[in-house]
């Protein structure tokens, strides 16, 4: 799982993606980050986000997100969208889509097997999920912003205590 490197050890990288790269990958993100941070493995595991589109690229998060992540006592506000690209691939250990449309796009993107094995649906993690998508926010109101949240902890708790064990240093 991990990589070493000449001097230190090489984190386990996580890329969450989603359509505009606004409102449902930079939760996971940030959410999966903080997992990561509350364990005290930072150095261990990063997460990054992307959206399978353009239309966003360099925007803030939407500002519903960012309401939503401080409700919960998250700091949104320094994402900047962007764009997956196919170099996601290579530095990412594990892709994480929102929907299954993005699961779609994803595996029509990846050039080889070792590419399309690292795509995973993030509610596929999570043992209690009604269904394998988390619906897009953005045409509706905050209430909304603040379930999609709700989805997204609770897939992203159940995949850093699936990684944790592997990413842990050995005692």
């Amino acid at each position: 799982m991990e990589r070493m490197t000449s001097s230190t050890v090489e984190p386990f990288r996580v890329v969450f993606v989603c359509t505009g790269n606004i409102c449902r990958s930079p939760m996971a993100e940030i959410v999966f980050r903080e997992f990561a941070d509350a364990a005290g493995l930072r150095e261990r595991v990063g997460s990054t986000s992307a959206g399978t589109g353009d239309w966003h690229v360099g925007e803030r998060a939407d500002l519903r997100t960012i309401e939503a992540l401080q409700r919960r006592g998250y700091d949104g506000g320094q994402h900047r969208a962007r764009q997956f690209t196919l170099g996601d691939f290579a530095h990412s250990d594990l892709v994480v889509a929102l929907d299954r449309s993005h699961e779609r796009i994803l595996r029509g993107w990846a050039r080889t097997e070792a590419d399309a094995d690292k795509i995973a649906l993030l509610m596929s993690f999570d043992s209690q999920a009604q269904t394998l998508d988390v619906p897009d926010p953005y045409y509706a109101g905050p209430g909304m912003f603040d379930e999609v949240l709700g989805m997204i902890e609770s897939a992203s708790r159940s995949l850093f205590r699936q990684l944790e064990p592997a990413i842990r240093p050995a005692v």
